[in-house]
C-alpha cells in the first residue's frame, strides 16, 4: 500500500470482466489507480485500459514496460486472466488444452516477471489467482487443475524467492459468479442452484491482502461461498 494508505498503481490482468473487473472496480473505490490488461477492453470504464494476450509473454513484456512508463511505476499485481477447456484428456485438442497453460500458468509469470523491477522500487505486491481447483483434483479438468496447481507451486516459490522485498500472496477463490462459464458445453456449467460467490466479496479479499502493513504478509488466502461443499 501507499503512505495515504490506498491500493496505488495495481495492474489487473483479466481486469475486463469477472474478478478482474471487480477488482479494478474495488481499487478504484479505494481511491487507487486500476490498470486492466485484458484481450477485450471494450467493457471496462477505468481510463488505464491496455490490450494484452497474457499468453504472448513478449506482448506481456512490451506492455508492463508501457504501464510502467506512462504511470510511472506500480504498486501491485492482480493476476486475475483465466480459461478452461473442461472435459476428458483424450477429449480435448492437444492445442486448446496447452493454451490453457499458457493462459494460466505461463501468463501469471510471464506478468510478474515483467513487473518486478517496478514492484521491487515500490517495495510492492503480487496477488496471484489460483482456485480451489489447485488444492481438489476433479474429473474432466486436466488442464485447469494443472495450471492451477502449478500457480500455487509457483506463488509459494516466489514468496520464499522475494521474502522482503516485494509481498507474495495467493488467492484461492472457489467458484464466482461470472462470465467464465459462459462458452461452456452445457453439463459442464454450474446449475442454478450452484452456491457460487459474488466475485466483489473476493474483491474485498484482494484488498485485504493488499492493505496489509510493511513487514506483515497474507501468503495464501481461501474465499469460497459459506455453503462451499469441496472446502476443506
Amino acid at each position: 500500500m501507499t503512505e495515504s494508505n490506498t491500493p496505488g498503481r495495481v495492474l489487473i490482468t483479466g481486469g475486463g470482466s469477472g474478478l478482474g473487473a471487480a477488482v479494478a472496480d474495488a481499487v478504484a473505490e479505494a481511491g487507487g489507480v486500476p490498470v486492466v490488461l485484458d484481450r477485450d477492453v471494450s467493457r471496462t470504464p477505468h481510463e488505464h485500459a491496455y490490450v494484452c494476450d497474457v499468453a504472448d509473454t513478449p506482448a506481456v513484456g512490451e506492455t508492463v514496460r508501457r504501464v510502467v512508463q506512462e504511470l510511472g511505476g506500480l504498486e501491485a499485481v492482480l493476476t486475475a486472466a483465466g480459461i478452461d477447456r473442461p472435459g476428458r484428456l483424450e477429449d480435448i485438442d492437444a492445442v486448446e488444452w496447452e493454451r490453457v497453460i499458457a493462459v494460466n500458468l505461463l501468463g501469471t509469470a510471464a506478468v510478474v516477471r515483467a513487473a518486478l523491477p517496478a514492484l521491487t522500487t515500490s517495495a510492492g505486491r503480487v496477488v496471484t489467482v489460483a482456485s480451489s481447483l489447485g488444492l481438489k483434483a476433479v474429473s474432466d479438468a486436466t488442464a485447469y487443475c494443472a495450471s492451477k496447481f502449478g500457480v500455487i507451486g509457483f506463488s509459494r516459490a516466489l514468496a520464499a524467492e522475494l521474502r522482503g522485498t516485494v509481498g507474495v500472496t495467493t488467492l484461492v477463490p472457489s467458484g464466482m459468479r461470472t462470465r467464465f462459464f459462459d462458452d461452456r458445453e452445457e453439463r459442464y456449467r454450474p446449475g442454478d442452484d450452484a452456491r457460487l460467490n459474488d466475485p466483489r466479496n473476493v474483491a474485498e479479499a484482494v484488498l485485504f491482502a493488499l492493505r496489509q502493513p510493511a513487514g506483515c504478509e497474507v501468503r495464501e488466502l481461501v474465499i469460497c461461498h459459506a455453503l462451499e461443499e469441496s472446502w476443506p
